[in-house]
């Protein structure tokens, strides 16, 4: 283990020996908010520092196994020498764990997320294209037991959507999909191309946590709220009543809508939900890019050459351009087995991380 790493965790082991001092005061009570904190802090640091211990325990194995090593009888010497290489690899694994627990938890991770799919170049293709990716979240969560709520749609004439907007609720949903934010590149022969001539068309996915009120504040004065007919699916009512709601952020210029319900009181909810969410993704990324930490794995304008993925179906192709991931299995994962390419993703994530701290 390198100076830097093993600094780090004495200073943590150091802390929860602080930390525990405290909780062992008879009046930590007295001042409740100071509990809480050093109550999550303690949760956050526990297991790092049990690790250590570990690490710190097989290090002093090594130590005897290595003596052991040098002994005069041969029976025991061999038996030192296979401990010392299972002490050595079960080191490395877990020093590995260590600095993947070290990094700081995103505190969205546990959040529900808002999703806007919308179809960008390539006319009606990119929307039948925006249709299928929405179908493949939907698959998604349903083999990860989320719900799915529609928040706003424009079906597409041809099929698919221009742009759909919805909310995925489950447990470590913003975890899993935070990375499919970007353009999404499909090629294949469109169903009314007659030639049989590949084209290519794409389509932008934004996910966005959830945020609640109390992370985020939008006062009155600063929102344009426009009333409309809805459009397209949606029943008789979207021809008499002006239930489709538009709120911009005058701030910021952020807009956002929702026509799904006949209520304008709840599609005004709706589309607040959606806004909160946009403005705080706005600000988050504002800090990042000051202090010069902006993810690697960004949105994307739906260009073709800010693509993040590609679904080639002539070759049952899907390539993840950021980390330079390729698999034949693109019947599997528009059918929503996502798993493999997410993983990927967060292990990416997480060295790129671990260079950063260490």
């Amino acid at each position: 283990m390198d100076a830097g790493l093993r600094k780090r965790l004495e200073t943590t082991a150091a802390r929860l020996q602080a930390i525990d001092e405290q909780l062992a005061d008879p009046h930590v009570t007295d001042d409740m908010n100071n509990f809480r904190e050093i109550t999550i802090e303690r949760a956050s640091i526990a297991d790092v520092v049990e690790q250590y211990e570990t690490y710190l325990k097989i290090e002093q194995d090594k130590e005897d196994a290595f003596l052991m090593m040098k002994d005069d009888d041969e029976d025991i010497a061999a038996f030192a020498r296979d401990e010392y290489k299972r002490l050595q690899d079960e080191e490395s694994a877990l020093i590995e764990e260590i600095k993947i627990a070290l990094i700081p938890k995103d505190p969205n991770d546990d959040k529900n997320i808002v999703v806007e799919i919308r179809g960008a170049v390539g006319g009606d293709e990119a929307n039948i294209f925006a249709g299928d990716l929405f179908r493949m979240y939907t698959r998604y969560a349903e083999m990860k037991g989320w719900r799915i709520e529609i928040l706003d749609e424009n079906p597409s004439d041809s099929g698919g959507y221009s742009m759909i907007s919805f909310m995925i609720k489950g447990q470590g949903a913003y975890s899993r999909l935070k990375f499919e934010s970007g353009a999404h590149r499909v090629q294949r022969v469109p169903k009314t191309e007659a030639s049989g001539r590949i084209h290519t068309s794409t389509a932008t996915v934004l996910v966005l946590p959830e945020v609640e009120d109390i992370e985020v504040e939008i006062r009155d004065e600063d929102l344009q709220i426009d009333t409309f007919r809805a459009s397209g699916a949606g029943g008789q009512h979207v021809n008499k009543v002006e239930s489709a709601i538009r709120i911009t952020h005058l701030p910021t210029g952020i807009v956002a809508s929702s026509q799904v319900e006949k209520s304008q009181t709840q599609n005004r909810k709706i589309a607040m939900t959606m806004l909160r969410s946009k403005i705080f993704a706005a600000k988050q990324a504002e800090q990042d890019e000051k202090i010069g930490a902006e993810r690697k794995l960004k949105l994307g304008t739906g260009e073709r050459s800010e693509k993040i993925r590609t679904y080639n179906y002539p070759q049952n192709r899907v390539t993840d351009h950021r980390i330079g991931l390729t698999l034949q299995k693109l019947d599997r994962i528009i059918e929503g087995d996502l798993d493999e390419v997410i993983a990927a993703l967060i292990n990416f994530d997480q060295a790129e991380q671990i260079k950063g701290e260490l």
